[in-house]
């Protein structure tokens, strides 16, 4: 299979072979479901794009050549029923592969898929409909994701068409029944470059989830994902641990590794169970991994056991923090270094530890692709060994490719993220004497546990709807597996007195109303909560009083 990456960019290596600087080229009209998808197609037609497998031991292998066709019959088939080029499409699709034929039939039409986790409850789907206007959704019909779709599409009328997959839901259209009544040719549909191509939500601790847009050159950002960071090998087999809903999965499950010219393994699962993904690792013979730290906690907890996965040849981690102890019992246990790296939702990789980086525990060097300062509050750079926020210099005379286009509809924010010249990523690291980062923390406290990202916000707003809460401070507290536990610190209206039958309704509560992960694990009742003067809760207090 052709590297077909190296069409995009040209590279510049330092005297030890590590890439030092890359110039991202980017036609006016680039489009990755005709410039990557169609083109491997034409030119490795039976090659893989696809291995996907359950937990059942179901196997689907899609080509390049089925996946492009199938695409276009998808988006001949989105076109008829209304989908045009600017409209909002959400994709709540777990693992199922017809994840990737959709968002390339999306892409080609020039709409705007919008990944979500089939975790999001009908309150979540219902803001997100109403907020983006999205205009279709296409859903798996797997646990209660239906039945959430058809009570959201009642209240939603600017919600024109539902889509399924795999099965007949009344008041939805089958596409994997009626994708053959479709054509798999498909013309040439006109985008440009700046359009809007994939829009994330992602949550802040000061509000709603906002929604994130990139543009279509952001798929070309994660040639140094895949390449330099994720060391993703041509006709090799890649895993990344997440679902389609989330933005791990434009990293590590489709844009980088087919400009690379890797396949993509898709382990189909709903509860993790390490024992099981051990195996897929040593089934299929998996070259490059990447997975949040919690999986490599779990395999370090439950033991490597009688597995064999020599045939892993390079690993890597994102999404939060991962203590030394775990790298180290890892390397000890494969030969392997876990290298980590770090990005957002509105970006590609800012950090990253090239294949051949030594530096145990750090985020890495910045990415060739960016200019990358540690700041202090007045935007005055902080120099070595010294706290500092991660931001990205800003050049808006050039393309910057891998920078998100803008949070949709919120212009106030979008100028507070880039003041002063540079993204500001709220993130903080130290830097050290060789130029490598330090993982510190976030400085608008967004708990992370398990790889999700969480809002204090979203769980505090929820909490305040149940009776028994006069106010709540919501904080991350660390847990050896987990990384972070949810902690909510609260404070009882009169009526009601502390109890474990109390906080477990809370629990219960917060369960209700958003996405499972969410919920507090930890409620602590307290007589007050630590403010300042101006009346806003001081969360470092909360988190340094901590009862372990």
């Amino acid at each position: 299979m052709q590297e077909i990456y190296k069409k995009y960019c040209e590279e510049f290596f330092d005297e030890r072979g590590a890439l030092k600087d890359i110039n991202i080229k980017v036609p006016d009209n680039f489009n990755f479901g005709y410039d990557v998808l169609d083109k491997i197609a034409q030119e490795s037609p039976s090659d893989l794009a696809l291995l996907w497998c359950d937990v059942h031991g179901n196997e689907r292998k899609i080509t390049f050549e089925e996946m492009s066709k199938l695409s276009n019959r998808a988006a001949n088939l989105f076109m008829a029923n209304g989908i045009k080029r600017g409209d909002f499409v959400m994709l709540i699709l777990k693992r199922n592969y017809e994840y990737w034929y959709v968002i390339n039939a999306l892409h080609k039409i020039g709409a705007i898929a919008v990944p979500g986790t089939y975790m999001l409850t009908r309150d979540d789907l219902e803001y997100r409909v109403k907020s983006a206007k999205i205009k279709s959704i296409v859903f798996t019909p797997q646990g209660d994701i239906p039945d959430k779709i058809l009570d959201v599409h009642k209240l939603c009328p600017e919600l024109c068409n539902l889509f399924s997959v795999r099965q007949d839901i009344e008041g939805c259209l089958n596409i994997s029944k009626e994708l053959e009544n479709y054509s798999d040719e498909l013309d040439r549909i006109p985008t440009s470059v700046n359009d809007p191509m994939l829009a994330y939500f992602t949550s802040g601790t000061t509000g709603h989830p906002k929604l994130v847009e990139h543009c279509y050159s952001y798929p070309l950002g994660h040639i140094i994902t895949a390449k330099y960071w994720q060391n993703v090998k041509p006709n090799g087999l890649h895993l990344t641990v997440s679902d389609t809903g989330w933005g791990k999965a434009a990293w590590g499950k489709l844009y980088g590794q087919w400009l690379v010219g890797a396949t993509v393994l898709v382990y189909d699962f709903d509860k993790f169970v390490a024992n099981d993904l051990l195996n897929v690792i040593e089934k299929y013979k998996v070259n490059t991994f990447c997975a949040p730290p919690t999986i490599y906690r779990f395999f370090m907890k439950e033991g490597l056991g009688n597995h064999d996965i020599s045939c892993l040849e390079h690993v890597t981690t994102a999404g939060e923090a991962l203590n030394y102890e775990i790298i180290k019992q890892f390397k000890e246990k494969t030969g392997l270094q876990i290298m980590e790296g770090f990005g957002q939702t509105e970006t590609t990789a800012i950090l990253i530890n090239q294949i051949g980086a030594e530096h145990s525990g750090s985020l890495g060097r910045p990415s060739p692709m960016y200019d990358v300062v540690l700041v202090d509050e007045y935007g005055n750079d902080v120099g070595v060994d010294k706290v500092g926020e991660i931001c990205v210099k800003l050049y808006p005379e050039k393309h910057q490719v891998g920078i998100f286009k803008q949070y949709y509809d919120n212009e106030e924010l979008n100028d507070f993220v880039r003041r002063g010249g540079l993204y500001h990523t709220g993130d903080t690291a130290i830097r050290d004497k060789d130029g490598y980062f330090w993982y510190v923390g976030r400085i608008d406290d967004v708990i992370k546990s398990s790889g999700y990202r969480i809002g204090p916000f979203e769980i505090e707003s929820v909490l305040m709807e149940h009776p028994a809460v006069l106010e709540c401070g919501v904080i991350g507290v660390p847990d050896e597996v987990r990384g972070q536990l949810v902690k909510a610190n609260v404070v009882l209206t009169s009526a009601y007195k502390p109890s474990s039958e109390l906080a477990k309704e809370l629990q219960n509560f917060v369960k209700s109303k958003t996405a499972p992960y969410k919920y507090p694990r930890v409620i602590e009742f307290m007589d007050r909560l630590p403010k300042t003067i101006s009346g806003k809760i001081r969360r470092n207090i909360l988190r340094e009083t901590h009862k372990n």
